[in-house]
């Protein structure tokens, strides 16, 4: 079987952890992939993201045809999926906070996990680890970290592979069949 037969992988991690890195790697090493799609959710709002997202395009190898779906994820995987493909998204906590600017989180999510229980290729997820902190103050950083977190717990119900990113070294979580 060839890796990218295999089912999809989580990545997460903290802010500059090395998860996106890591992703970049595991991709570009899956043997059979004839494709690599990355799927980019930031919207450039301000200097500093615009920069983030430079700096990200500057050092991705050219091997990958970026898409930029800020929201319809679910749609976006479902377009650019095949067999013989890869396809990594990057972030999903940036496509989160998109989707509840939006009003419309709940449609974006059941998307999503429809979406990938269908790819007949190979998805690897990246997303920052967020409840390891305290419990936020406000509302909408609550309804965020709630949501971040039921994300989490079903993308990881879903995948074959869950690993956690810290200081650019990976930590397997999960490395079986999906539940």
């Amino acid at each position: 079987m060839a890796d990218y037969d295999r089912p999809h992988h989580l990545i997460l991690g903290g802010a500059r952890s090395g998860k996106s890195a890591f992703a970049e790697r595991e991709a570009l090493a899956t043997s059979g992939a004839e494709r690599f799609i990355y799927i980019a959710t930031a919207d450039a709002h301000d200097d500093a993201m615009a920069a983030r997202i430079a700096h990200h395009r500057a050092h991705r190898d050219a091997r990958w045809q970026t898409v930029e779906a800020p929201l319809q994820l679910g749609a976006t995987l479902v377009q650019h999926d095949a067999p013989d493909t890869v396809i990594l998204v990057d972030c999903l906590t940036l496509w989160l906070s998109n989707a509840l600017a939006a009003d419309c989180w709940e449609a974006e999510r059941a998307g999503l996990i429809e979406a990938l229980s269908a790819c007949r290729g190979r998805v690897l997820l990246v997303s920052n680890e967020v409840g390891s902190g305290v419990v936020p103050l406000g509302e909408l950083s609550r309804v965020f970290v709630d949501e971040a977190g039921r994300l989490h717990q079903a993308l990881a119900g879903l995948c074959a592979r869950v690993s956690l990113v810290v200081a650019g070294l990976p930590l397997d979580l999960k490395s079986s069949a999906p539940s």
